[in-house]
């Protein structure tokens, strides 16, 4: 039989077979065919409940990182100035008291690892809100810098897409001067307005900041709104006030960080009154750290150690972004600019160098960041050699005469330097950095510029001291060999803070005699003895710096000051003008020449030097003030009426202004007007000069019986005014007495 029959017959017979299935046969048919369901589902149970878990996981893990954009949102971005992040409860830090930044980052993103690019305010808050490296913003240091209008800053871009922009600083590093203030509605730097001149001062303190965006914030609460609060406090000098002053006694820095987080609290409460809280993205970032002994080292600026470089950073945003959520990749300033754009919907632009953070939010990333890192810091301020830097991966490269290189993973003190043991790393490092340099570096140039003296004595008072005239030729020595020179400077900035004069004063003679031809050393002498109350010393002292440097815009400043403060205006004037033969466009002394040539009868003059002042610092109370009543005293009313009208808009409180405004009113014949401000000004504050006016304008308009109420109020009040001028209202009193018997 062929294969092909056999096989065709095997399978007539298997059809047959199943056709002649037996009665017996039929029932276990039957039940074989009610058990396989059975079976199968105690297969797939298993299955079943695999798939439901993995279901019930995914909506679990929704909510932690849902991140929910919306083009609707505010944005608060709140700086917090030399503000270590492991200074801060929700960092570890047992001995905080920061019961909102903890609140916050609770309800918001916390990210653990973050890194600035400059341990210095300025370049640090460029690298903010421009999302670049200071290798393409070209801001490397506090003051000597303007940032390039080119570039295209956040609220640049905010304020193009209908944003409300403002911003509240309380550093003059931040100063609108050095260009921070591009694309800003609204940028408030007038720091404390009763000191004359701006760099006298070395902060804001919170409560003040807190109250300026309050007020900006009550006028503009229904539009959406980009603002910038920055809050100054924990830099040196180390004084909070009461009761964190007490309380933090032994800690000074942990209470000023505590008052902040006080104002911090105050500034979400005020979002949350205006039922805006919901509606807003918050951002909470520290610039740089600060070292507190730790390699030897106190302070910032000068080295690249992750005491002075790693910072806190917060996101809160109430419903659209997760809850206690904690980042542990590594991550830096640039990141927050495209960061923010992502979350409002808005494309990012070509030159940002950051990425958005949104992604390691929602754990579709987890790398960690490389970062580029700097301080020109040592060069410009000391003549000592700038240090650059890469951290990648676990290490961190820092390139300087004396290379170093640091494991952060197994070293995060950064005590060992294996730059010798570990060639083969460096060389990668050094690599990256190059090409980092090379792809980064041919950006936008920022403008530098020479400081006037003004702003390097700003600068000195917040501990940026200038002590070098130019910069070193050939090779410059490493800030490493450089630490005892360094701790003698900041042990007599920590005298002069505490008010022991004495010993301050001992540290910079003796620094002086190392470096007699730094001019800021004379000028730091020269202040202590003037805090001392010993005048002539200080004169004596500026003196011999102008011997030895004549062209010393800071020397003459400093000494035109003194000469100011000891009453001797003809030899300030000179000094001042002194000073402007060198730089004409120096503030203090267009001021102080405005100012004296004022108070000398020298009108017109002195209206030229306010003019050229206002230009330079437009938004100077003060100098508005001076410049409306040298206008109102030369008889230009209508001037100084629209000088004194804009002040008022801008200080509603301020009982001064009303003061001038009703007297030069009343000059003009306005009585109508006069007596309006003046009642104003009364009703803030009450003055003898106010009282008097009054009862003139009152006089004139006819309302005898109210003028008479008035000069008897300045009467009582008249303790300290000339003696002429209060016999002169006593008998004018009689007069008007007896016209209102007639």
């Amino acid at each position: 039989m062929s294969k092909k029959k056999r096989k065709k017959r095997r399978k007539s017979s298997r059809v047959s077979s199943a056709e002649r299935i037996l009665p017996q046969d039929v029932k276990k048919e039957e039940r074989i065919i009610e058990r396989k369901p059975k079976k199968i589902l105690i297969y797939l149970l298993p299955l079943l409940f695999l798939s439901m878990a993995v279901i019930l996981l995914f909506y679990l893990l929704i909510p932690i990182n849902r991140v929910k954009r919306a083009s609707n949102l505010n944005v608060l971005l709140i700086t917090l100035d030399t503000t270590r992040a492991d200074r801060i409860g929700c960092y570890g830090y047992e001995n905080a008291k920061t019961p909102n930044l903890d609140s916050l980052a609770l309800g918001g993103v916390q990210f653990l690892n973050t890194y600035c690019q400059v341990p210095l305010t300025s370049p640090s808050h460029c690298s903010i809100l421009t999302g670049t490296y200071p290798i393409y913003h070209q801001v490397h240091n506090n003051g000597t810098y303007y940032l390039n209008a080119d570039l295209l800053t956040l609220a640049e871009i905010l304020k193009v897409r209908g944003y409300k922009t403002a911003a509240f600083v309380s550093s003059f590093t931040v100063d609108s001067r050095f260009g921070l203030d591009q694309g800003f509605d609204f940028y408030d730097d007038k720091f404390e307005e009763k000191e004359v001149f701006k760099a006298l001062r070395s902060e804001r303190k919170a409560d003040k900041v807190f109250a300026c965006f309050s007020n900006w914030l009550e006028k503009n609460e229904t539009q959406q709104f980009f603002c910038w609060v920055h809050f100054f406090d924990p830099h040196l000098p180390y004084d909070p006030p009461s009761p964190f002053k007490e309380e933090f006694l032994n800690s000074p820095y942990d209470g000023e960080i505590a008052y902040m987080d006080y104002y911090i609290g105050k500034t979400i409460e005020r979002l949350r009154v205006n039922s805006i809280l919901d509606k807003t993205l918050i951002i909470l970032v520290g610039d740089h750290g600060e070292a507190f002994g730790e390699k030897e080292v106190s302070g910032h600026g000068v080295f690249l150690y992750d005491v002075t470089m790693k910072v806190p950073l917060i996101f809160y945003a109430e419903n659209n972004l997760p809850k206690g959520k904690v980042v542990n990749s590594r991550v830096r300033l640039i990141d927050l600019m495209p960061s923010i754009l992502d979350m409002i919907n808005i494309p990012t632009n070509k030159e940002i160098q950051g990425i958005s953070l949104l992604p390691y939010i929602e754990r579709r990333k987890r790398d960690d960041l490389n970062s580029y890192i700097e301080t020109y810091y040592p060069r410009e301020n000391y003549g000592w050699a700038e240090l650059i830097g890469l951290i990648d991966g676990d290490w961190k490269y820092i390139q300087a005469p004396k290379e170093e290189l640091y494991n952060l993973k197994k070293d995060p003190q950064e005590k060992s330097n294996i730059f010798k043991e570990e060639k083969k790393i460096v060389s990668d490092k050094k690599s990256k950095l190059e090409n980092i340099i090379k792809k980064y570096s041919s950006g936008i140039n920022a403008e530098m510029r020479e400081m006037t003296s003004e702003e390097k004595e700003r600068l000195r008072s917040l501990g940026y001291v200038e002590f070098t005239e130019g910069i070193s030729k050939g090779q410059l020595p490493d800030p490493k060999d450089r630490i005892v020179e360094l701790q003698m400077i900041h042990q007599a900035e920590l005298y002069e803070f505490q008010e022991n004069y004495e010993e301050a004063a001992k540290i910079f003679e003796k620094i002086l005699s190392l470096r007699p031809n730094a001019s800021s050393y004379y000028v730091s002498l020269a202040i202590i003895y003037a805090k001392m109350k010993k005048f002539d010393m200080a004169i004596r002292i500026l003196k011999q710096g102008i011997e030895k440097i004549p062209d010393s815009e800071i020397l003459l400043s400093r000494l035109g000051h003194t000469y100011l403060v000891m009453g001797r205006l003809k030899e300030a004037l000179e000094s001042m003008q002194d000073v402007l033969k060198i730089n004409p466009r120096y503030f203090d002394a267009l001021l102080a020449s405005a100012w004296i040539l004022g108070i000398m009868g020298n009108k017109e003059e002195a209206s030229s030097y306010y003019k050229s002042a206002l230009e330079i610092e437009p938004e100077n109370k003060f100098l508005r003030m001076n410049y409306a009543h040298n206008l109102a005293t030369s008889g230009r009313f209508h001037q100084a009426i629209e000088v004194y009208e804009s002040l008022k808009i801008e200080y509603p409180d301020e009982h001064r202004i009303y003061q001038y405004l009703g007297i030069t009113y009343g000059n003009m014949g306005e009585f109508d007007k006069s007596i309006e401000n003046l009642e104003r000004a009364i009703s803030i504050h009450p003055t003898p000069l106010a009282y008097s006016n009054l009862a003139v304008a009152l006089r004139k308009r006819g309302d005898l019986e109210k003028a008479i109420y008035y000069l008897k109020l300045y009467l009582e009040n008249a303790q300290g005014e000339d003696e002429k001028r209060i016999k002169e209202a006593r008998n004018e009193l009689i007069i008007w007495e007896n016209l209102l018997k007639q």
